[in-house]
């Protein structure tokens, strides 16, 4: 087996002062499997998953094998968010967390007496990275008056310093909660989510200014342009993504939404922007139908993340099934200081309190907003 093959990743570092600087990771992309290999890898971490007490959790974005192992072996295929509730509620002792680090953060959060592993402990975010929790302590000082609401793609640090945690799905809701209360948020880390927020809310909002690497690729112009060679499908946009690109959009919301969007909406074709991982599930649903990835770059242009995440694309069987080999020596478990973890979990507990309230028994799984023209989206 050759060893993985290293990208360079850049992405956007914004400060507590609102300037942003541009950073650069590395990402290693896991060399495939042949047939062969892949069919060995899979049935011994079949094995592995019932020898070790284990359940594997996967994220719609990983490689397509994982996402059908989890389902295949009692596991799970989610948002990070039922990820970490689906490991929390389960009888497994080990969860394996095939995504990004923070899904095994948030795993950790909600489980804290069970081993949490994940495929690759450099498998990162950009708006995570992006979001240091020291800059961002210093952001909320500067604004001591409002609410601090975060998104779920965040560390457990910048959790912990958070009133609120909210996903794309239920963000909207909790947002116009908090501005019938009178509130003043303070949002992070995604900016376009953010923007969007505000938009739809009216709320009064001051952003960090993040941006997560695939969603912010993608481009209105040759959107518009694919739209007119296609004039029978649905654009299905996940909130991420620039307001411009929103407003092209026949639906917005999370990964959930777009993949109930698909299943609601009587049309032959989607044009999809979010992260290519979601073709697998959205194919896999709606046989009938035809799926195309939203445009990340011109004619002219190169692009970042080509529509895919490269630190999701770090998991795969290998690094899935060495870490169930090795379960028991400490690698690549989670490990979160329990200070920190009791109060990253206010703010998840007080989503989830909403949530029940509200009537809405899982907030990843929240109808997508339809888009009426310039109106609400």
């Amino acid at each position: 087996m050759n060893a993985p093959h290293r990208i360079a990743v850049e992405y956007e570092k914004p400060s507590s002062f609102n300037v942003c600087s541009t950073e650069q990771v590395w990402a290693s992309v896991p060399e495939e499997p042949n047939a062969i290999e892949r069919e060995e890898l899979i049935a011994k971490i079949k094995a592995q998953l019932i020898e070790k007490n284990a359940v594997l959790v996967a994220h719609y974005y990983v490689h397509p094998d994982l996402q059908d192992l989890a389902e295949a072996t009692g596991g799970l295929v989610s948002d990070s968010l039922e990820m970490a509730r689906f490991g929390r509620d389960h009888s497994a002792q080990t969860l394996v967390v095939a995504g990004v680090r923070f899904m095994g953060e948030s795993a950790k959060i909600l489980s804290p007496e069970k081993r949490v592993l994940v495929p690759e402990m450099d498998a990162n975010c950009s708006l995570d990275l992006g979001c240091p929790a020291e800059e961002f302590s210093k952001f909320c000082d500067e604004h001591p008056d409002r609410t601090v609401v975060v998104y779920a793609n965040t560390s457990a640090a910048v959790k912990a310093r958070a009133d609120w945690m909210v996903t794309s799905s239920i963000a909207l809701k909790i947002v116009a909660h908090l501005k019938a209360q009178g509130k003043k948020i303070l949002w992070a880390p995604d900016r376009h989510l953010g923007n969007y927020i505000q938009r739809e809310t009216g709320a009064d909002m001051v952003m960090w200014q993040g941006a997560c690497i695939v969603h912010d690729e993608f481009k209105t112009i040759e959107l518009e342009a694919l739209k007119k060679q296609h004039p029978l499908a649905k654009v299905l946009v996940h909130p991420e993504s620039p307001a411009a690109v929103v407003a092209l959009a026949d639906a917005v919301g999370s990964t959930s939404a777009i993949l109930k969007a698909a299943r609601d909406f009587d049309a032959p074709e989607f044009i999809v922007a979010t992260d290519n991982g979601m073709m697998h599930k959205l194919r896999q649903q709606n046989p009938h139908k035809t799926f195309i990835e939203a445009p990340t770059a011109g004619n002219s242009a190169t692009c970042k993340s080509c529509a895919h995440c490269p630190w999701m694309a770090m998991n795969g069987l290998r690094n899935v099934l060495e870490v169930l080999e090795k379960v028991g020596t400490g690698h690549n478990e989670i490990h979160i200081d329990e200070a920190i973890r009791a109060r990253a979990k206010l703010p998840i507990d007080r989503m989830l309190d909403f949530a029940q309230q509200a009537g809405v028994t899982q907030p990843s799984s929240i109808d997508s907003q339809v888009n009426k023209g310039i109106g609400p989206a």
